[in-house]
């Protein structure tokens, strides 16, 4: 999900390899978009992107041109391959490229304010805003969820002034409606919303591995569906692999309602 608030930013920064945003025109009207993106501390590098024909357009080649532009940007910014969350319709298109499926995702949705009651939290473990939670504990956090988040791209580490800039300084990153578990002195359990006053979507939530089945994950995701409905946001967003059966039974539980599914492809470069 990206807003228009996001995507406005996005077209108003510097030009970036890897991070291309390009435009099909005709006759000064826009028939088609594609975005390229680098999966930090993805190791070999990954890329991603996003691209979009209108359908009275398709077909004439526009996409294809689309494509090999933002193959060609990820190649220069040093990517070895590139992932498309693609809707089914167009997976054979990709399929001329070298696009191959590895999986599905779905993506769900909710009201934030018909979020259910908060569980309980357990003993000792104090559940916070993430304004009130030093960066570099949600940092150390965030590096275990992407090494051990289920996904096609093998993330490593990525140096914390980087994850400074693009995570933590996001000017999409809503720390008031974000939610984290803390025990001990450390995150135990985390949820990012990004978004804005009208809608959010979770791009990360984890739980450490050794806290994990204590239900951690659907005390955060409620707490920031919460303190969301609170702020007047209407829809909360969500996106899971067909793999992850534990949050998906926790979206499921929360009232999130699916709204598409895509198929997972991966294109070498």
């Amino acid at each position: 999900m990206i807003t228009r608030s996001a995507l406005a930013r996005r077209l108003a920064g510097p030009a970036v390899p890897g991070r291309g945003v390009l435009a099909a025109l005709d006759n000064g009207e826009l028939v088609g978009w594609a975005q390229a993106d680098l999966i930090g501390g993805s190791v070999p590098l990954d890329g991603e992107l996003r691209l979009l024909v209108r359908p009275e357009y398709r077909g004439r080649g526009i996409g294809t041109k689309l494509l090999e532009a933002t193959h060609a940007d990820l190649r220069a910014a040093g990517a070895t391959s590139a992932r498309v969350f693609a809707d089914p319709s167009s997976v054979e298109w990709a399929a001329r490229f070298g696009y191959r499926q590895t999986r599905q995702v779905h993506y769900s949705g909710i009201d934030p304010r018909k979020a259910p009651d908060l569980p309980e939290v357990p003993s000792r473990v104090e559940l916070v805003a993430l304004t009130d939670v030093d960066p570099r504990m949600l940092y150390a956090a965030d590096e275990v969820a992407q090494r051990t988040k289920p996904g096609d791209a093998k993330i490593s580490s990525r140096p914390y002034d980087d994850w400074l800039a693009e995570i933590w300084n996001s000017p999409d990153l809503i720390r008031t409606v974000s939610a984290a578990a803390v025990y001990d002195g450390q995150i135990v359990a985390f949820t990012r919303s990004h978004g804005d006053d009208a809608k959010i979507w979770s791009r990360m939530t984890s739980t450490m591995p050794e806290y994990r089945g204590r239900g951690l994950a659907k005390l955060v995701k409620t707490a920031a569906l919460q303190r969301a409905g609170g702020a007047g946001i209407q829809g909360a967003y969500t996106a899971n692999y067909d793999g992850n059966a534990p949050m998906l039974a926790v979206n499921e539980w929360l009232g999130y309602q699916r709204i598409a599914t895509h198929a997972v492809l991966i294109c070498p470069l």
